[in-house]
């Protein structure tokens, strides 16, 4: 036996595809997979077979036109075709994610194209497919040309490779993102946007932290959220979320040792830091202090709230290094600290940042 990928063209009608299919089997011919490409001109049948060595293509071909198949290509296949499709395109953005500039070779891939072209100048016509030519938008800017020989590329064809463009834009977003700081201790971390991979770090995060830390944090107590709950903080609707770790040298794992929310509600963001017990006091929680009040400042927002206990003086002491006016509100052990961030809304300065509750140690 034999494997072989056919491709061909039917009425998009009731019937059409078991007749095709019919045909195929009295040449005993054994279907391993089949997708269907919807398009204008019918529904287009992509096959993976098994077929007698007896069989070559001129037979196979005249089998998918009994079958009232047209535009009927034929060419032989590797064992690799037998791959579950779903399975390598999610094999393919695995890649495309830990390797960004995999991208052409990620399409040829694909689509099985015979020439991947990236141009560095956006698309001069509109994206799409014409026959054995596709045209696709980088995300990153720029576009990408493909051509084969056969058979045709379909509009399925063209949406996934798109999709996986995203995929790689994307990733490429988030490593132009991240950044290496520096402590002044001369401790090197990796400073990075949060995302859904990260809920295991944070939750081991959150059990190594004591539940005293834990209890700053959260303000309602000291036990571990859900990871619901992570989850929503790791990619809010409104927002960022940045992670700090370790840069997992000499082939360790990273751990991540500190988490930052900024959680837009309406005009303001509201704070909150989480720093791991033995990495406070090293200036960790500054750095993401400045980081995240700079993004709010760029995102439009009006202004940055924080809500800290009256006793927890590490986190004021880390709040005054901003050395920005703040506008302090108290309800018995809580405050409310208000960072106005554009310059159109009147402050009041007898509560700037130097008159913040004196703080003794310093978690940043």
């Amino acid at each position: 036996m034999t494997l072989w990928r056919i491709r061909a063209t039917v009425d998009d009608r009731p019937g059409y595809l078991s007749v095709l299919t019919a045909s195929l089997a009295l040449r005993g011919v054994n279907i391993l997979s089949v997708q269907v490409h919807t398009t204008e001109g019918g529904a287009v049948d992509d096959f993976l077979v098994d077929a007698p060595d007896t069989l070559d293509e001129a037979e196979l071909i005249a089998a998918v036109e009994r079958g009232r198949g047209r535009h009927c290509w034929v060419a032989r296949s590797e064992a690799r075709g037998l791959a579950d499709q779903p399975t390598r395109v999610l094999g393919l953005a695995a890649r495309l994610v830990h390797d960004p500039d995999a991208t052409g070779e990620v399409l040829r891939a694909l689509l099985g194209a015979d020439e991947v072209t990236w141009r560095p100048v956006p698309a001069a016509t509109r994206s799409g497919i014409d026959g054995m030519t596709m045209l696709l938008t980088d995300p990153n800017g720029g576009s990408y040309l493909l051509r084969r020989v056969a058979p045709s590329f379909t509009p399925a064809e063209y949406a996934r490779a798109q999709a996986l463009l995203e995929v790689g834009a994307a990733a490429t977003r988030r490593c132009a993102e991240q950044v290496t700081v520096v402590l002044p201790d001369g401790a090197e971390l990796t400073v990075r946007p949060a995302g859904a991979d990260d809920l295991a770090g944070v939750l081991e995060l959150h059990q190594v932290c004591s539940a005293r830390t834990r209890q700053r944090r959260y303000l309602g107590g000291a036990s571990l959220p859900s990871p619901a709950r992570l989850r929503r903080l790791l990619e809010p609707a409104r927002g960022l979320t940045l992670i700090a770790a370790t840069t997992g040298s000499d082939g360790a794992a990273e751990s991540v040792v500190a988490m930052a929310n900024l959680l837009a509600e309406g005009d303001e963001a509201e704070l909150a830091l989480l720093v791991r017990d033995d990495w406070q006091r090293r200036g960790l929680g500054s750095t993401l202090l400045r980081r995240l009040t700079r993004q709010a400042e760029s995102a439009g927002y009006a202004a940055m709230v924080l809500h800290v206990q009256a006793e927890n003086t590490p986190m004021l002491r880390t709040l005054r290094r901003l050395s920005r006016p703040t506008r302090v509100q108290q309800d018995a052990g809580l405050l409310t600290l208000t960072v106005p961030l554009t310059t159109g809304r009147p402050v009041d300065r007898s509560v700037a940042g130097a008159d913040l509750p004196t703080a003794v140690e310093s978690t940043g």
